[in-house]
């Protein structure tokens, strides 16, 4: 173990003082950070464009609602439409016309709009959507239905943990909302640490395999074996990569918060000019979770009250258990081929289909993280360093993530092995094309 270590710890020192490492490392967060600094930006001043707005309504209906906007100006006039329209670019960004409306069992009511340039989705949309409250509450009006009375047939269903609901009768406060809260924090927890497993698995396992693909080219492997198994070799690699990303992933960790906090405060305070995106998404229902409702105190309290102390520590279980397992896989093959990235490509594709597939499973977990395919997702060791994380946040049943460590923890010394035995015969195998045929006898061939 102690020549491991010296390898793990010359690949780990190696890769730490290079200059591209300290440049991804610090830049990696920044470009985070511009990137929500530019979105956040493009919302708040290129999404939502003020507009000079005339209205012809011929109706009398919008105009008598009184309408107002958070982005637009609202004019009204009584001109006649085909006058106005000849020189209304003068004073206005945009002309709306309403037609008469006297038939009061339409459903739809064409209204025309000139514009000196095309109008967003966002625009047209809002648009629609204050015209036609207008109208729903004139029908209503015009019913003789009590406007109140009509609200009160509106019932909305609030589906709530019952425990909860208990702690709401003893009196503690934020408990209405918290079930329904904990659930959309735990499938954007589950989601984010899906999505960075997925991630160290393809970076760092590609890392490592070409470490040692450029050992073996610049046959430097030759001089090391003489006074260190090639397993020892390999093992050493792997660690020593893995700790480089073990150390750049908690750099980020800390930096990339920072840097939101920092770009917050630049973009923040600017709900008048992002009103109008804000607007469109409240009228598109599509039926995903939110976080409308609920104020910053439930969320912080919530994100708290998760089960940290098995969360973490079990990450970093499975985080380090699917980076030996496919890193092992990746040394395999960096160790198998030569400068033929072609080749390698090849012999990668079995690597990477369990990971795809575990990734496009990772939806279908989050929607039912206590079903039969989360289940056999989070005991599958190809696919457990992916899902088990996932339902991490869902409080899945323990004896469910001590079996899954369990595997996982046979499925690594399983897959290093395997692994070490590809290595000791392909890292001094040269000018040879390799097959999976030919994989298979370095498993059985005995030095």
């Amino acid at each position: 173990m102690n020549k491991v270590r010296l390898v793990a710890w010359r690949e780990y020192l190696v890769r730490v003082r290079k200059k591209t490492f300290i440049i991804a490392t610090l830049l990696t967060p920044i470009g985070i950070g511009l990137m929500a600094f530019m979105a956040g930006y493009f919302a708040s001043k290129g999404g939502a464009s003020s507009k000079n707005i005339v209205f012809v309504d011929e109706s009398k209906i919008f105009e008598a609602s009184n309408p107002e906007s958070k982005t637009h100006t609202y004019h009204f006039t009584d001109k006649d439409i085909n006058e106005i329209k000849e020189n209304y670019q003068e004073k206005y960004d945009l002309l709306v016309h309403i037609p008469p409306f006297e038939d009061m069992s339409l459903k739809k009511h064409q209204v025309r709009y000139f514009s000196k340039e095309k109008l967003s989705v966002v625009t047209i949309s809002n648009l629609e959507s204050s015209i036609g409250k207008s109208y729903k509450n004139h029908k209503i009006e015009q019913s003789s239905i009590d406007l109140d009375l009509y609200d009160s047939f509106n019932t909305k269903i609030e589906f709530e943990d019952g425990v909860l609901l208990e702690k709401i009768a003893a009196g503690e406060e934020d408990a209405a909302k918290s079930g329904k809260l904990s659930l959309i924090i735990g499938t954007v927890l589950g989601g984010l640490m899906g999505f960075l497993m997925y991630m160290v698995i393809f970076i760092y396992g590609g890392m490592v395999m070409r470490s040692i693909m450029e050992e073996k080219i610049n046959r430097i492997v030759e001089v090391m074996i003489s006074s260190i198994k090639p397993f020892q070799l390999m093992l050493g690699k792997i660690l020593g990569v893995g700790a480089v990303g073990l150390t750049q992933l908690t750099i980020w960790i800390i930096l990339v918060p920072l840097i939101l906090i920092v770009v917050q405060l630049f973009i923040g305070g600017n709900a008048e000019q992002s009103a109008e995106l804000v607007e469109l998404a409240q009228n598109m229902n599509t039926g995903k979770a939110s976080l409308d409702g609920f104020n910053v105190s439930q969320i912080i309290t919530e994100f708290n009250s998760l089960n940290w102390g098995l969360i973490i520590p079990v990450f970093v279980v499975f985080f380090f258990g699917g980076y030996f397992i496919y890193s092992s896989m990746f040394a395999a093959i960096g160790s198998a081929i030569g400068d033929d990235m072609g080749e390698g490509q090849q012999l990668m594709i079995p690597i990477v289909i369990p990971v795809v597939i575990a990734f496009i499973m990772l939806q279908g977990v989050l929607q039912n993280p206590n079903g039969n395919m989360a289940i056999f997702g989070s005991m599958f060791p190809l696919f457990s360093p992916i899902i088990m994380p996932a339902r991490l946040a869902f409080d899945p049943p323990i004896w469910q993530v001590i079996l899954s460590i369990v595997i996982l923890i046979a499925s690594c010394v399983f897959f290093v092995w395997l692994a070490g035995k590809i290595y000791r015969v392909g890292i001094l195998m040269y000018g040879k094309k390799v097959s999976f045929k030919e994989l298979g006898k370095w498993l059985f061939y005995k030095a």
